[in-house]
């Protein structure tokens, strides 16, 4: 079926994905990498998804907290492994010609020279994690989930601090997996550990 056939329903579906892409709205249209990286730093978040381009606040603190307790419990899995490193935003992690995100935490392989060595040409995560917050939920749930999972990350992780769980997505799920206590993971390179759930929320009581 060509272009001109589409389904009306997948029409529908973008425009749903769309309106979830929204952020807070920019001064002017920006739609491509170039022009984003252009932009001056003024503490935001901006990343183009699909040719659009959002904007998300800084972050709350309990989201930082959150993402600190992550990123130390995935570190100490892969401290002996020579091919992957571990990182957290902000970055420039591009997906595609249209696509540059900034995943909370993610894992990639390391580069291969030190000519390399630079955001452009970051290889695509093998991990990557977002912490969702109301005004990310729908967004990452969403279009962040198709993109990553487009791109071939091997699994996308969906970090909900009020619901205490985390939502485990692989190429080709038709639902994640839903995790509560113990999150056992494994990657291509060799490397995987177990994520105490718990231990990354605390005292703070599901919603």
């Amino acid at each position: 079926m060509g272009p001109s056939s589409s389904s009306p329903h997948v029409f529908l579906h973008h425009l749903a994905e769309e309106r979830h892409i929204m952020g807070m709205p920019a001064t002017h249209r920006i739609t491509t990498i170039e022009e984003l990286l252009a932009l001056p730093d003024d503490g935001m978040r901006h990343e183009l998804l699909d040719g659009v381009h959002v904007v998300t606040p800084s972050p709350i603190k309990v989201h930082q907290r959150v993402v600190r307790e992550l990123y130390e419990a995935l570190r100490s899995s892969i401290r002996d492994n020579e091919s992957v490193e571990i990182f957290w935003s902000p970055a420039d992690i591009r997906l595609s010609p249209t696509t540059l995100v900034q995943p909370d935490v993610f894992i990639v392989p390391k580069p291969g020279t030190p000519s390399d060595d630079t955001w452009e040409h970051t290889s695509v995560p093998l991990l990557a994690v977002e912490v969702i917050s109301p005004s990310t939920a729908s967004r990452d749930r969403g279009v962040k989930r198709r993109l990553y999972l487009q791109a071939g990350v091997e699994e996308y992780w969906i970090v909900d601090i009020d619901g205490r769980v985390i939502e485990r997505w692989h190429s080709g799920d038709a639902r994640p997996e839903i995790i509560e206590q113990s999150l056992e993971w494994s990657l291509s390179a060799g490397v995987g550990g177990v994520i105490e759930i718990v231990s990354l929320f605390g005292d703070r009581p599901a919603i």
